[in-house]
């Protein structure tokens, strides 16, 4: 079995849309450059695609003093990185409150291009936010990111989901793009869901920890191209990949080797498996297992 990368994907803001990259240095908390920007209303809540489908329109691409912006039907905007002195203000991801520098000159061109008030914040000290200790360590650390610094799918399970879809009473949804799941790193070469059995895995000259298996939410049912909604592939997770009450794609990933480049068409090396009996890593079996994953 030769397992490879056949790609690498980076969010540079939370929910927009994200950019292919040919190589990328993996920092504690991510891919360089992933998700250290963020889409916040007016109290300091994170704003999702989830519910505000026309984030995933918004293009972003880093440059070397910020970002720029690009949305159908708004002319592009340039958005330095905030610098010191800069306004500070208390942002809140799920269950994390973080304090993040304030963009200045977005929140118009944001507001306009999503529907709704928004404000562009800057993680600029990327420390600052823990992972779930359940399923990593406590020096663990991670971005904007839902969870964990990034996820890993494979284009194998994405063709067996396919068929699955073909097959089912919503065909006509599918095929379904890859990057609907929005990985960081997508892998081919492996049978069908073997991801979910992998404990620690080397990508090239990384070493990362597989900490837990990913579960799906509605936004995957949206075309990341026209931010349409759809039911798939929901209602075929459900159908075949349920656990927990939840439907899984994809698995979770902590860096151990900060500071390690990595490239597509670099090798991928299984260094430790668990039992594929189990399904994806998830809550259960952390405590069937006795968190051997830790």
């Amino acid at each position: 079995m030769s397992i490879t990368v056949t790609g690498i994907r980076r969010y540079p803001v939370k929910s927009c849309r994200g950019e292919e990259l040919d190589s990328a240095v993996v920092e504690p908390w991510g891919l360089a450059g992933d998700r250290r920007w963020m889409v916040v209303d007016a109290a300091g809540r994170f704003v999702t695609a989830r519910v505000e489908h026309r984030l995933l329109l918004v293009h972003p691409r880093i440059v070397e003093d910020g970002l720029e912006l690009t949305a159908p039907g708004l002319p592009p905007i340039h958005v330095r990185a905030p610098g010191a002195g800069s306004e500070r203000i208390s942002v809140q991801i799920w269950s994390s409150t973080v304090d993040a520098a304030l963009a200045v000159g977005a929140d118009a061109w944001l507001t306009e291009a999503i529907g709704t008030s928004a404000r562009l914040v800057h993680l600029d000290d990327p420390t600052l936010r823990a992972t779930d200790p359940t399923f990593s360590r406590p020096e663990d650390r991670v971005s904007f990111a839902d969870g964990y610094p990034l996820l890993l799918a494979s284009q194998d399970s994405l063709a067996a989901l396919d068929e699955l879809v073909a097959a089912g009473p919503l065909a006509d949804e599918g095929p379904l793009s890859m990057t609907r799941f929005r990985p960081s790193l997508v892998v081919a070469g492996a049978p069908a869901w073997d991801e979910d059995r992998w404990r620690r895995i080397r990508v090239g000259g990384a070493v990362f920890r597989v900490v837990k298996g990913c579960a799906r939410c509605v936004m995957t049912t949206l075309d990341p191209t026209t931010a349409e909604g759809g039911k798939e592939p929901i209602a075929t997770l459900a159908r075949h990949r349920r656990w927990d009450g939840q439907t899984w794609f994809a698995v979770n990933l902590v860096p151990d080797s900060p500071g390690a480049r990595i490239s597509v068409g670099d090798g991928v090396e299984v260094l430790e498996a668990g039992d594929p009996a189990d399904g994806p890593l998830r809550a259960t079996t952390v405590a069937a297992r006795g968190a051997e994953h830790r």
